[in-house]
């Protein structure tokens, strides 16, 4: 018998800033190269007034936001695919399957891959994605795949392969992640799941153990909540910029004692446009400047690696960053010595360029080639600019300001969207939207 723990962002358009037009103009096409071919030197991009740009909808199978799914559990991290809310208000995935996480329904018959986008079952009138939760118009809470939103009797997370409604108050943002999830409600913001890392309670009311249904967090005072990203530690970012945490210590990104924290707090990071997390690392936007922190890793004599990632840290880019996406820490290897891979990061500018850091041995960083980007590379053969960008460990994808999508990178699970099987692409491919 399955039971529900709980019983139970797509923002508007932002108008172009001034920094953005005199960007634009000085740049062109977002995915021109520099005359050199290489991108401009890196550089710290400093405090500008940066907004992603805006998204114009030519028909109904634009897209206005994109997002990646999850895995079937907590340490799945090699499921990779995406999602995107379309202009309609329906929402289409592709790629792994393995947990249902293309909400496609029992009929589909299969749990395997598809680099075909489709429509999730049931869902409209949408007005906020995160993986596979979705806000509607009405302020109703659906979820499908696997998460903190579906337990067995013996406390297992199950796989739904159609989306579900949520008893929850009516709500207007919603964060996902593989142990809870959180919504924002008239009441606050109420989370749900596992208390493993202190992200729904103190320990002393609710053991690391537990399972719970909606919990609503004891948040510092401030202005309302924007944006909600929950990994391994819980992001709430205000409408005035600040951002607070509550969690595991990384990637939780402040001063405590405590490993994990229970106890929300703000991270001393002002004018916050953006988060994202994955699993134990972080990265947000503030100020046109790109910051990023979480889990350390070992350092190999080849690869580079950092001992300050404790707090926000900001990264050298060639100009603003208006937003920015992360992959998980991820360690390989079940004999001898753990192969642990480096961090992976992705933005998108104010010009709509995109620039991608890391791990390339599939082509997923863009500039056309497979090796190590130490410096942050420019990605080529995009045809607009791009308004969002996110990022798997072996595929990146970009939401376009036309509504398009363009991927790059692994096709092993079908998350390039192309319609091919299998094979890779170090150079950006159209999704087919339906």
């Amino acid at each position: 018998m399955v039971s529900i723990v709980a019983s139970c962002s797509s923002s508007e358009d932002a108008p172009v800033t001034e920094a953005q037009a005199d960007a634009s103009a000085n740049t062109g096409d977002a995915s021109e190269p520099k005359e050199d071919g290489n991108a401009p030197p890196a550089r710290d991009a400093g405090l500008v007034d940066a907004a992603p740009l805006p998204i114009v909808c030519a028909s109904s199978s634009c897209a206005k936001s994109l997002v990646t799914t999850l895995g079937a559990n907590h340490e799945d991290s090699l499921s990779e695919g995406f999602c995107a809310l379309l202009e309609d208000g329906t929402v289409s995935c592709w790629g792994a399957n393995n947990a249902g996480q293309l909400g496609r329904g029992e009929e589909a018959g299969t749990l395997e891959g598809s680099s075909t986008a489709a429509r999730v079952l049931g869902l409209s009138g949408i007005v906020d994605l995160d993986h596979t939760c979705a806000i509607d118009k009405d302020g109703g809470t659906w979820c499908w795949g696997t998460g903190p939103f579906l337990r067995d009797d013996a406390g297992k997370v199950t796989t739904e392969r159609s989306p579900i409604k949520l008893t929850l108050p009516p709500a207007t943002r919603v964060g996902l992640g593989s142990l809870v999830a959180c919504i924002t409600a008239a009441e606050g913001v109420l989370c749900w799941g596992n208390n493993l890392q202190g992200q729904l309670a103190p320990f002393d009311t609710t053991p690391r153990s537990a399972l719970r249904g909606p919990q609503r967090l004891d948040l510092p005072p401030g202005a309302a909540v924007r944006q909600l990203a929950v990994g391994d530690a819980t992001f709430i970012v205000r409408e005035d910029g600040t951002m607070v945490s509550v969690g595991a210590n990384p990637p939780l990104g402040r001063v405590t004692s405590l490993f994990p924290d229970p106890y929300p707090a703000d991270i001393a990071l002002s004018g916050v446009l953006s988060v994202d997390v994955a699993t134990d690392n972080a990265c947000a936007t503030a100020g046109g400047t790109g910051y990023c922190w979480g889990a350390v890793i070992p350092k190999p004599d080849d690869m580079p690696g950092d001992l300050s990632r404790a707090f926000p840290k900001p990264i050298m880019a060639p100009e603003p960053i208006v937003q920015i996406a992360t992959t998980r820490t991820l360690v390989v290897g079940e004999f001898g010595d753990p192969i642990v891979l480096p961090y992976r990061w992705c933005a998108a500018t104010v010009s709509g360029a995109v620039y991608c850091w890391g791990l390339n041995e599939s082509g997923q960083a863009g500039d056309g080639t497979k090796d190590y980007a130490f410096d942050a590379v420019r990605v080529t053969g995009l045809p607009e600019r791009a308004a969002q960008v996110r990022t798997t460990r072996n595929t990146t994808c970009a939401l376009l300001t036309s509504g398009k999508i363009y991927c790059w990178g692994s096709n092993f699970d079908g998350q390039l969207g192309n319609g091919k099987v299998k094979g890779v692409s170090s150079v950006p491919e159209e999704v087919v939207l339906p």
